[in-house]
């Protein structure tokens, strides 16, 4: 059963994130705010219209960042295999390199969303899992 939260209750904490570019690619990223308490490595769940994608955080001499969301945990550890949800939102939203969009910080360390500015959503919160669960699944993958 999931509870069901939205962008501008008190449960969910947003923040601004910048679109970048990252290195010598054309493509948009998502230049995390410094506040935001993630890991290069780390793989968060990220919302993006209301479907969940897995987004691992990665680093550069900027900073942390996301470059792409995927639509599982094992094409989100091989950062490039399958359809880049993130780089098609931001092209859809037409949002570009300078501009800032909203980063919803919905269960810390777990689930975040991301939607442009002056625009409210309604996030469906699972429970984290078991970390132990968690670990025994990322071995056999």
């Amino acid at each position: 059963m999931s509870d069901r939260v939205a962008s501008d209750g008190d449960g969910v904490t947003t923040y601004r994130a910048r679109v970048a570019r990252s290195g010598g690619t054309r493509r948009p990223c998502l230049r995390l705010p410094e506040a935001v308490d993630l890991g290069e490595g780390d793989v968060l769940r990220l919302v993006l219209d209301g479907t969940e994608y897995h987004a691992p955080v990665r680093t550069d001499a900027d900073g942390r960042l996301l470059r792409g969301a995927y639509d599982n945990r094992r094409l989100a550890r091989t950062d490039g295999e399958g359809a880049n949800r993130l780089v098609s939102w931001l092209r859809d939203t037409d949002r570009d390199p300078g501009q800032s969009v909203d980063f919803d910080e919905v269960t810390p360390g777990y689930l975040y969303g991301v939607r442009v500015p002056g625009t409210r959503t309604v996030y469906s919160v699972t429970s984290r899992p078991d970390s132990s669960l968690s670990a025994i699944a990322e071995d056999l993958e």
